[in-house]
């Protein structure tokens, strides 16, 4: 299908040209519709190909970090597979944000430093693939990963945790419901200045929400 897809988004002359669009897999996730809707510099920005160890960095700033006692514990918790949470409530402090090509699997490797009030910044790793039964998938580290949807919704751009999968010995596991930490959104939206803001949301169906964070970034040009 996401073939299928891709070929459309190239006859199709209400779209940007080739030129314009480098990488067409994360168009390739969405309907026509749902691309359509989003600003021209999103587009842009999900459709370049970092081929040949191009990386393209964000710089900003985190604006709010939110959490609930039982999303703090959480991200203690999440420390032993990599610490994928955020650790601290801190707001207004500095962080980057760098995107590079993963040669191994053709996907792409995300790293976010987020600054803190004391000590050494936390690093997040984790990487993007276009594989799996939704045709995105979001690995952290220590054979724990999740599926991803993707979608448009008031000129924004969504992924959507799906499910929770484990992996061990070449074999994968879908975690049940009830050891899932719930449903995570990041919201991807543009902001004058040709900046953006990167929102992520962690739902728990029993406990609400657990961890809400917010940052604006705009892209480092050499």
């Amino acid at each position: 299908m996401g073939a299928h897809v891709a070929l459309e988004a190239l006859r199709s002359p209400s779209l940007e040209p080739l030129g314009e669009l480098g990488d067409l897999r994360f168009r390739a996730l969405m309907s026509e519709n749902d691309w359509a809707s989003l600003p021209i510099a999103i587009r842009r920005r999900f459709s370049k190909r970092l081929a040949g160890g191009a990386t393209i960095v964000y710089a900003g700033e985190v604006l709010e970090t939110w959490m609930s006692r039982a999303g703090w514990w959480l991200a203690q918790a999440a420390r032993l597979v990599g610490g994928p949470l955020p650790l601290t409530r801190n707001a207004h402090v500095p962080s980057v944000v760098t995107v590079t090509e993963e040669k191994a699997t053709g996907g792409q490797i995300w790293t976010r430093l987020y600054g803190r009030r004391h000590g050494f910044p936390q690093v997040i790793h984790s990487s993007k693939r276009f594989s799996g039964p939704t045709g995105l998938e979001e690995y952290v580290g220590r054979g724990i990963g999740m599926t991803l949807t993707v979608y448009a919704r008031e000129n924004a751009l969504i992924f959507r945790s799906k499910d929770y999968f484990f992996q061990l010995f070449g074999r994968r596991y879908m975690l049940p419901h009830w050891l899932c930490p719930g449903a995570m959104y990041v919201t991807h939206a543009e902001l004058p200045d040709n900046k953006f803001s990167f929102t992520l949301h962690l739902f728990h169906p029993r406990l609400g929400l657990l961890i809400r964070q917010m940052a604006m970034f705009q892209e480092v040009r050499p």
